[in-house]
C-alpha cells in the first residue's frame, strides 16, 4: 500500500515539513533509509543519518532543530518513537484475522472457547477450559485443564500452559514460552543427603495486557499464584519463579531471572540478566542496570542502580573508575615499597 505524508501526519495528527505529496510504500531504519520509505528519529544519537538518509518521510519530534538542510519531508510530532509504534500498530492490524479451528487438533468437549477464536492445527484444549472472544491459539499449543482465557489474548505456536492458570484480556504470548510449570521446591533429606520433591499446587495469574517474549517460563506457585499484574512486558528467556509478584507496567529484558517468593514493585526497569535472590522486595520504580545481582531488599523507590552485588549508580561509576586505575596504582605502590626497602 502507498501513502502520502499528509496522509501519515493526518493520522499522526503530525505537520508536515516539507512535500505533503511524497509516497511512501515501506518502512526503514533512518541509517538504511531508501527512497519510498519512511523511518523515525527519536535517538539523538542517530541525528546525524537525518541529514544523509535517502528516505522520502522521516518521523521527528516536534522540538527537533535541524542543523543542516534534509532531502526528506519530516513530520513533526510530540513523541516520533511512540507515533511510529502507533503507525505499525495500524498496519499490523491489515493482517488477515484467523477465526476457525483447524484440524488435526484436540478440544475437550467441556471447553468453552468464545466467538471468532482461533484454535491452530495439532492444539490441544484440555477439559473445563474457558476461552475468551477473539483469542487466537495458534498450531501446537497446549491449554490445560480449567485454564482461562481472556478476550483479544494472542497465544502463539508453541507455547505451553499449564492446568488451573489464569490469563487475562489483551496479552500476547510469544513461542516457545511455558506458564504454570513446577516452581523450584525440594526438601534436602538429612538421613540419604537426597532432595524430596514439594508439590506445587498453586497456579499462575497473568493480568490484562501482558506481553510474554519466546522462551519466558513462569512457574507456578507452591501454594497461591505466581502473579503477573496487568501491563507487565517481560523480554525473551525471563524466568519467573514460584511466588513471585511482579507489579504493573514493570519491564524485564532478557535473561533476566527472579528467584522464588520476590514481590517486585511497579513500574520497575531491569536491564538484560539482572538476577534477584529469593524473598527479596524490590520498590516502585527502581532501575536496574544489565547483569545486576540482588541479594537482599532494595526499599528506595525510584532508585538506580547497578552491580553485583547491586549499589548506586552514581557510587558504582565512582568505583569502576579506580578499578580501572588498580594496574597504575599497583605499580605506584610496588615502587614505594621497594624504596621503602631501599632498594
Amino acid at each position: 500500500m502507498e501513502f502520502t505524508a499528509q496522509n501519515i501526519a493526518d493520522l499522526l495528527k503530525g505537520k508536515v515539513e516539507g512535500n505533503p505529496e511524497t509516497k511512501v510504500s515501506d518502512v526503514s531504519k533512518i541509517e538504511e533509509g531508501a527512497p519510498g520509505t519512511l523511518c523515525f528519529l527519536a535517538n539523538p544519537k542517530y541525528e546525524k543519518f537525518l541529514y544523509t538518509t535517502d528516505a522520502s518521510v522521516v518521523i521527528v519530534n516536534n522540538d527537533l532543530k535541524l542543523t543542516e538542510p534534509t532531502k526528506a519531508t519530516l513530520i513533526r510530532v510530540p513523541d516520533a518513537y511512540s507515533a511510529f509504534a502507533s503507525l505499525l500498530e495500524i498496519y499490523n492490524s491489515t493482517r488477515p484475522v484467523k477465526s476457525e479451528i483447524e484440524q488435526p487438533s484436540s478440544i475437550a468437549a467441556s471447553a468453552k472457547i468464545g466467538e471468532n477464536a482461533y484454535v491452530g492445527a495439532f492444539s490441544y484444549i484440555s477439559d473445563n477450559v474457558k476461552i475468551g472472544n477473539n483469542v487466537k491459539i495458534y498450531p501446537q499449543s497446549y491449554v490445560g485443564e480449567n485454564t482461562i482465557i481472556g478476550e483479544n489474548t494472542i497465544i502463539n505456536a508453541g507455547v505451553k500452559i499449564y492446568h488451573n492458570c489464569k490469563i487475562g484480556s489483551n496479552c500476547v504470548i510469544h513461542s516457545g514460552t511455558v506458564i504454570g510449570a513446577d516452581g523450584f521446591g525440594f526438601a534436602p533429606q538429612s538421613e540419604d543427603n537426597n532432595y524430596k520433591k514439594i508439590p506445587q499446587i498453586g497456579n499462575v495469574i497473568i493480568e490484562d495486557n501482558v506481553e510474554l517474549g519466546a522462551n519466558v517460563t513462569i512457574d507456578r506457585a507452591t501454594m497461591g499464584s505466581t502473579i503477573i499484574r496487568k501491563g507487565v512486558k517481560l523480554d525473551n528467556m525471563v524466568h519467573i519463579a514460584h511466588n513471585v509478584e511482579v507489579g504493573e507496567n514493570t519491564v524485564m529484558a532478557a535473561q533476566t531471572g527472579i528467584a522464588g517468593s520476590c514481590k517486585i514493585g511497579r513500574d520497575c526497569m531491569f536491564g538484560g540478566q539482572v538476577a534477584i535472590a529469593p524473598h527479596c522486595v524490590i520498590a516502585n520504580g527502581i532501575k536496574l542496570g544489565g547483569k545486576s545481582g540482588v541479594n537482599g531488599s532494595l526499599k528506595k523507590e525510584n532508585a538506580v542502580m547497578i552491580g553485583a552485588p547491586v549499589q548506586n549508580y552514581a557510587e558504582f561509576m565512582k568505583c569502576f573508575v579506580l578499578f580501572r586505575r588498580l594496574p597504575e596504582m599497583d605499580r605506584d605502590l610496588d615502587m614505594i615499597k621497594k624504596k621503602l626497602e631501599g632498594k
